[in-house]
């Protein structure tokens, strides 16, 4: 694997063909910032001056230099993430839409999305995206629990979050989904369950659940390094995946990713690209993206990310060449996660053999010419990867 940190040399990228072609747009806008994320999010006092017109404005350029830089094919699937989307408003949302919409020519069936926080999320704004050409819409409940609202510093009401969702679907949503975080400290079976079943009842279509991961320089971090809360245990972590795949499943939202769940035709298919090697371009403070066998990440901070667009350069920090060795690394880690599983034809033969004696130990299964893990492989997803790879 190249790595490097030339800002020039990204201009030469090429389109593999076939496949679909993706465009995420990174806001980098929060109000406050929750104890467990460590996204690239600035609140107001982080700033620095930059606000939520210079980084559109900067966008739009960075889009137009994307565009000249690799002619492309009609967009398939463009997503929306943060940070806080919605915190740019209704009409912010429709402009960076039409943004994108200037530089590339989107597909007639583009599944467009953004993320939202039921807090900054309107019916007025739902109404405005739903008309600008939104179709999917992913809410952040995390938790009904207040208790565990508090441990993770989200400051929206439990109920918000299910209102959002019905509010969507009566602004003309073809799919809302809504995000869950298991695992934290303090949460109860009965926690997670209520949750699980609150989501449900607001008839999403779609929903991903994530364990809870400390990640180092979060205030999480520090308060379990103080010793105010524990880690998050794996036994529990286990249990809980098992709880909520099993009411997810008999609601019929079924798994096609270890953390996603969906009803047919609900799955979100800008993610699925990720995860069967598609390509994409990264706009935005932090963004990255993935085109031909290279991958980038532009600069961090909107001030900095702004001002090197000014001058008529892309705003990459650096980037990496993957080789057959990283790519094939890749394809397994990711395409092994998926419901439809890993194809026979992707492993060498060594790989081959031990995938058999994972078939042996229960942990994956043959369906016909592909690899698909079992429910107690779900749960050791990683150790698989590392046992086929070797």
């Amino acid at each position: 694997m190249a790595v490097s940190s030339d800002m020039a040399s990204p201009l030469e990228l090429t389109l593999r063909p076939g496949g679909p072609f993706g465009i995420y747009v990174h806001v980098p806008f929060c109000a406050t910032r929750c104890g467990y994320c460590d996204f690239n999010t600035y609140t107001p006092s982080e700033l620095g001056g930059a606000n939520p017109d210079g980084w559109l404005e900067a966008l739009r350029v960075e889009l137009d230099l994307a565009a000249a830089a690799l002619p492309a094919p009609p967009v398939d699937t463009v997503f929306v993430g943060g940070g806080t989307p919605s915190l740019l408003g209704g009409d912010g949302l429709a402009a960076v839409l039409d943004a994108i919409r200037s530089s590339f020519m989107l597909a007639p069936d583009a599944e467009v999305t953004t993320e939202a926080n039921p807090e900054s999320t309107t019916p007025a704004l739902l109404n405005r995206i739903r008309d600008a050409g939104y179709t999917r819409l992913s809410l952040g409940l995390q938790s009904m629990a207040p208790n565990v609202l508090a441990v993770l510093d989200r400051v929206h009401s439990p109920g918000r979050a299910l209102q959002v969702a019905r509010d969507a679907a009566i602004a003309g949503f073809e799919h809302v989904s809504i995000d869950l975080i298991y695992g934290t400290p303090g949460e109860s079976d009965d926690d997670l369950l209520q949750s699980v079943d609150a989501a449900i009842g607001a008839g999403i279509d779609h929903l991903s659940a994530y364990a809870l991961v400390v990640e180092d320089g979060t205030a999480l971090a520090r308060r379990v390094r103080r010793g105010e809360m524990p880690l998050p245990d794996d036994d529990v972590l286990a249990r809980r995946y098992e709880l909520l795949d099993e009411r997810l499943s008999t609601a019929g939202l079924d798994w096609y990713e270890v953390s996603n769940w969906s009803r047919a035709g609900g799955q979100c298919r800008h993610n699925v690209g990720y995860w069967n090697g598609g390509q994409w371009w990264g706009a935005g403070p932090g963004a990255h993206g993935y085109i031909g066998h290279h991958r980038w990440w532009n600069v961090k901070h909107p001030n900095t990310y702004a001002a090197t667009l000014g001058q008529g350069a892309l705003p990459v920090a650096g980037f990496e060449e993957l080789d057959s060795t990283d790519r094939h690394t890749e394809d397994v880690l990711l395409r092994i996660r998926l419901r439809s599983g890993l194809p026979h034809a992707v492993l060498r033969p060594d790989e081959l053999l031990r995938a058999e004696s994972a078939v042996a130990e229960g942990l994956l299964v043959h369906e016909g010419d592909r690899l698909v893990l079992t429910d107690r492989g779900r749960l050791l997803a990683d150790g698989v990867v590392r046992r086929l790879l070797g």
